[in-house]
Order: structure tokens, then sequence, then C-alpha cells
């Protein structure tokens, strides 16, 4: 299954292919050339195929906790002042993506979209600390009856030159579903209250719409 964002890409890089593949095959006569060639060919249109995968995920439900928004790996946590929207104090989840992750964003948590603005800015490698304020990026805001608001934030990386973005002001929005797409590596932070119980590790790795990254914490 493939992400509706890749269809055209998809089909694009299918007719190079196929193109590719007829003008090799009747303009190079030297068979292991003309092997390599349709090899390559063939390798990176398996690469955009992956790159567009979309998996089905089983997310639990659970207003307690906040769900991994994305695939990669977990590269920062730490207190930080979140400086556009909350403007005080929060811990920072920070989840890299390589190319080779799984790029669909699903939503942290159910509930209100309060908040969803896009900045442009620089194409820092995704794992600069400047990246989450000085590159292009989207800020989401959702409220959840439980844990209150929660914000996460797509960025794009070096390669990235394009971010999605579902979520609109005033929808409602189920925890794990697909709320947008970052194209070719990026990485996303998520802000989450100070109270909440971290349930990850750095370098851990993460599955969008299952691993929990932090939960309410009850005690």
């Amino acid at each position: 299954m493939f992400h509706k964002e890749g269809f055209k890409i998809i089909l694009f890089s299918g007719l190079i292919m196929v193109s590719g593949l007829l003008l090799i095959d009747n303009f190079i006569d030297n068979y292991w050339i003309q092997k390599a060639l349709m090899i390559t060919l063939l390798i990176l249109f398996l690469l955009v195929l992956q790159f567009f995968r979309d998996p089905k995920r089983n997310t639990v439900l659970n207003d307690e906790h906040l769900i991994a928004p994305a695939d990669g790996k977990v590269v920062v946590i730490e207190e930080v002042v979140e400086k556009e929207y909350f403007k005080d104090k929060r811990r920072q989840i920070s989840i890299f993506m390589s190319p080779l992750n799984v790029h669909v964003t699903r939503y942290p948590v159910s509930g209100k979209v309060k908040y969803s603005k896009y900045h442009p800015g620089k194409y820092l490698v995704a794992w600069h600390p400047k990246s989450s304020e000085e590159n292009e990026r989207t800020t989401i805001v959702v409220e959840n009856a439980l844990i209150g608001e929660i914000l996460y934030r797509q960025i794009a990386g070096a390669v990235a030159r394009r971010i999605v973005n579902y979520a609109r002001v005033g929808h409602q929005v189920i925890q794990g579903e697909d709320a947008g797409f970052i194209k070719f590596g990026s990485r996303i932070d998520i802000f989450v209250p100070l109270d909440m119980k971290i349930q990850v590790e750095l370098n851990q790795k993460t599955k969008g719409g299952e691993t929990i990254l932090a939960a309410k914490n009850n005690g």
C-alpha cells in the first residue's frame, strides 16, 4: 500500500523507468553496461516505492498515552522553552527520519486541532539543533481532553523539500490517523507537559501510530 502523496511521483518514476529500459535496450550494445544501467533504474524505482509505502498500523486508542507520530529514531529528550505557542517549559522529544523510514505523519493524540501554521525556512540537516526553529516546518497543536495541548512540529531536512500537513484548526482528529507526509528525509519534534512520564530512551527506534512516547502521570 502506498501513500496518496506518492501516486504522481510513482507514476512519473514508472514512466521514466520504462522509457529508460527501452532506450537502453535499443541503443546500448554492450551486454554488461546494458544490464548495469537496467538494474540501476530498477533499484531507483524500488527506492521510490519503498519511500512512499504506507503500512497499516495497529493504534490502540488511549487518551492517557502520547504515541509516536512517525517512524524513526529518538535523537532528543530534553527540557526546553517552547517559543512559538506555549512560551513556557516543555519536554521535547525529537524523532529523526532517514530516507529509508516510512514518512507518514500520524496524530499523536486524539482531540481538537487548536493551531496549525506553516513556516518557510532553511534546509539545515534535520539533526541540527537549530533546525526546529530555522528550517521549513509546520507547527500543529492538538488539545486532548485528558493530557491537554500537545504540540508537534514537522521539520524539513537537507533533502526534504515538501511538507504536507492535513491538520486544520477546529477539526476533530483521531490518534494514529494520517496527519500528513514529509518527503525525503526529515524530523518530528513533540512538546509535552513536564508532568508526563517519558516512555522512550535516546536512540530508540519508534513505530508511528504504535510506540508510546509518554504517558499521563497518575501518581
